[in-house]
């Protein structure tokens, strides 16, 4: 009976240790796709699905400008943007929370989340990044909500008054959000299309202060304080802008920075809408190629 109770014993033990040791070369197996700078689309099947919809929506989804400003390709190499080499990570434990939850400690205490989904352990989550991502995907998307409510407004209440053209974007150079209220210079464009190129028909600057409400959960403009023209210029800006108001000048004054964002804009506006446009052009002056 002694003898008979060992060799279960002992099967229990192996069975523990291989389960330990599968665990081990899976985690081994999925380092080699988290993301290092890109999202790559083999990842797909080695991710849990709401991980990788999360990263993609990250990495793709949002406006390329946006992406840009912000450094979530460097949360998943290490702080100082200095790649991880996470291809040849030595996976240092595995600790399983329960049937279908673990962690694996990577390169440096490094935490690769898993789930075991139908039968296979998945990336879940990348030290712990996938509540940031979250949180800055649902941080975009009120900006860009606010962004279009904006635009929404120059293009019904201002963008009539010019002289029209097939399509109207307005650019907006925001100088400050807080709260319900955005400062900024915002500009309205109008443009015909010919060939691949929009050829600019009018456009004008309206700088002041916007204020926002919300209805069923969706902004609107429900303000608009302008600054004035002429001799009023500079009283009214200072008046609107407050402390604001050097930011607001220096994109005011600065035309290489109304360009940049313009031609942002503007690209990220040719996408959406699938035009075949990859320039656009001012009267008197050489076509700009647009971003993609």
């Amino acid at each position: 009976m002694r003898n008979i109770f060992f060799y279960v014993l002992l099967a229990v033990t192996l069975a523990a240790c291989q389960k330990t040791q599968t665990l081990e070369e899976r985690a081994a197996e999925l380092c080699a796709y988290i993301p290092d700078h890109e999202l790559l689309e083999k990842s797909r099947d080695y991710m849990t699905p709401d991980f990788y919809a999360v990263l993609d929506t990250m990495f793709y989804r949002l406006p390329q400008h946006e992406a840009m400003d912000h450094q979530y390709n460097y949360w998943f190499v290490t702080d100082d943007g200095t790649p991880l080499a996470i291809t040849h990570c030595e996976v240092q434990r595995v600790e399983q929370q329960d049937a279908t939850h673990a962690q694996a400690i990577i390169c440096d205490n490094h935490i690769l989340s898993m789930e075991r989904v139908n039968g296979q352990w998945l990336i879940s989550d990348f030290d712990d990044h996938k509540a940031d991502c979250i949180r800055y995907i649902a941080i975009n998307r009120k900006e860009q909500a606010v962004r279009q409510a904006i635009s929404d407004y120059l293009l019904r209440e201002i963008a009539p008054y010019y002289l029209q053209g097939e399509i109207c974007v307005p650019a907006l150079l925001i100088a400050h959000e807080e709260d319900s209220c955005v400062w900024g210079d915002f500009w309205v464009f109008w443009y015909n299309i010919s060939g691949d190129t929009l050829k600019t028909v009018s456009g004008g600057s309206h700088p002041g202060k916007m204020t926002l409400t919300y209805a069923n959960n969706k902004p609107q403009v429900i303000d608009f304080e302008r600054v004035e023209d002429g001799s009023h210029f500079m009283p009214t800006a200072k008046h609107i802008f407050g402390d604001y108001l050097d930011i607001f000048m220096n994109m005011h004054s600065n035309e290489s920075v109304r360009e940049a964002v313009r031609r942002e804009q503007l690209s990220e506006y040719v996408q959406q809408n699938n035009l075949s446009v990859h320039y656009y052009q001012d009267y008197g002056w050489e076509a700009k190629e647009l971003e993609f």
